[in-house]
């Protein structure tokens, strides 16, 4: 009897495999249980850190839906394997239900043993078994030759369930039990907003972030597509590793200690260097010091491994984190889940990837060890580098440009932002925003000029402790973006 696959057992493996993925996802929504989220945190997790650097540089946030579409067709063909091997050993046995019985049960193994899920894996079994069963009854009924016009019923047949198992899974996708829930915001978190729009300079563009960013605009980066879902009454971190006590908290007790609102301002190390992945929110929370010295550390090294439910990992000197903060709010609202609910962390004047999200475990060390950047070659949690950002230009109505943007300086705070239109001979000071309260923030600046012909406009900002920002251009890998800003602006 031939055995080998024919172009049709390929066509059918691959129409079963879609179903059995489609059929995941029906049953548990856009999930940390769907069959390619395991798959897609081992894609993560596998690429090695100089494509990981490069698809950052050159790809930018889009490199994601790579990594994300690899797992969909690892998935589709691990699914299409198993009912391969069915539709081959029901020819070799000549027993049609013993090939689709050896698919499905495939089909199960596999998605069980990435889901760590039986239930789960029975959704995605299903289809596969049965759609293996079309095929091999398709064969038997053609002799080995099914038509075209069976392929293609077959296939619009996926096309359908693919559509149902959207909107099914749509359905059952667990809602964020963070923001949405339109929690009333505190009096205290009312007046910093208020404070900020205040202290907001008066700029003619519509597009410039105001000094707080709402929620919806906020960037965000993951090192993979599906966040945990971590309910806050199930929450809970512990203080391991070298100290005198082990402290466990849990989310209510975390969250009646003394409460403190703070603006904090937030850059991703991957960005370029005039990129918008940098925003500030009002976040509330408590200071991490005191569960610190609950805990009692006594560590060779004086550092800490801050681990999260998602697998990530980031080390800091203890000392960095003194005026760390352990946040549940933003602008008033519960965490997002996509910003860590119900619990992160924020550490001052460092970059935003080392601010662990859904943080569920602080490892007092004996030595230093590398973080999860830092062992893809990335540099450590040091400082954010100053950075002026040339955002916006319009013309106003009186005739002259305004050019804008913001300027931070992470915990040394921004002094001044100087302006050239002429390329960098010459250098005037821009008009800045009053600087909000707080040791990590950013501030607007603006400046307005008469424009005569094409100019080369470069901004360059001046830190709290005087030091100018690098004129120096590096890229972004391995310790974030260096450089003045600078656009051409035409008449």
């Amino acid at each position: 009897m031939h055995t080998s696959p024919s172009r049709s057992d390929v066509v059918f493996a691959i129409l079963a495999g879609i179903t059995g993925v489609a059929s995941s996802f029906a049953f548990t929504g856009y999930t940390r249980r769907f069959v390619v989220a395991p798959i897609d945190a081992l894609v993560v997790r596998a690429t090695p850190g100089a494509i990981v650097a490069w698809m950052i540089q050159n790809v930018g946030e889009e490199a994601h839906l790579l990594h994300v579409a690899l797992s969909f067709a690892i998935a589709i063909g691990l699914l299409a394997g198993a009912a391969l091997i069915g539709l081959l050993t029901a020819r070799w046995l000549d027993r049609p239900i013993v090939g689709v019985g050896f698919a499905g049960v495939l089909a199960w193994g596999t998605t069980a043993a990435l889901t760590t899920d039986p239930l789960v894996a029975v959704a995605a079994a299903v289809p596969v078994a049965a759609f293996s069963g079309i095929g091999i009854g398709s064969r038997t009924a053609d002799r080995f030759d099914p038509s075209r016009r069976q392929v293609l019923v077959s296939g619009a047949g996926v096309l359908a369930f693919v559509g149902l198992s959207a909107v099914f899974g749509r359905l059952v996708s667990e809602p964020d039990p963070g923001y949405g829930t339109n929690v009333e915001r505190s009096d205290a978190v009312e007046q910093l907003l208020r404070q900020a729009d205040e202290y907001a300079l008066d700029v003619a563009s519509d597009d410039l972030p105001g000094l707080v960013s709402s929620i919806d605009e906020f960037y965000n980066v993951d090192i993979a597509e599906f966040d945990p879902r971590v309910p806050a009454d199930d929450w809970s971190m512990t203080v391991t590793g070298t100290v005198e006590n082990d402290v466990t908290v849990t989310f209510a007790e975390l969250t009646d200690m003394p409460i403190e609102h703070r603006y904090v301002t937030l850059r991703c190390v991957g960005e370029d260097l005039n990129g918008r992945k940098m925003d500030t929110a009002v976040w509330t929370g408590t200071p991490i010091e005191p569960i610190l010295d609950e805990a009692d550390p006594d560590g060779a090294c004086g550092c800490a491994m801050l681990r999260a439910e998602d697998g990530y990992f980031v080390q800091f000197p203890i000392d960095a984190l003194e005026d760390a903060f352990l946040a549940w709010e933003m602008n008033g609202q519960p965490l997002p889940r996509s910003h860590g609910h119900p619990v992160r962390v924020l550490v001052p004047g460092h970059w935003g990837e080392t601010n662990v999200k859904w943080l569920d475990e602080i490892e007092l060390l004996d030595e230093e060890m590398d973080g999860y950047w830092e062992q893809r070659g990335w540099h450590g949690t040091g400082p954010v580098n100053t950075v002026a950002k040339l955002w916006d230009h319009v013309r106003l109505d009186d005739g002259r440009l305004e050019v804008a943007g913001h300027a931070y300086a992470g915990t040394r705070g921004i002094d001044r932002v100087e302006v050239s239109t002429d390329g960098g001979d010459t250098w005037a000071d821009a008009e800045l925003s009053q600087p909000l309260p707080g040791d990590d923030v950013w501030r607007q600046w603006r400046y307005v000029f008469e424009q005569e012909g094409k100019h080369e406009v470069v901004v360059r900002a001046i830190d709290g402790t005087g030091a100018r920002q690098p004129e120096d251009r590096s890229k972004a890998f391995p310790s974030g973006a260096t450089g003045w800003v600078s656009k051409t602006i035409a008449p």
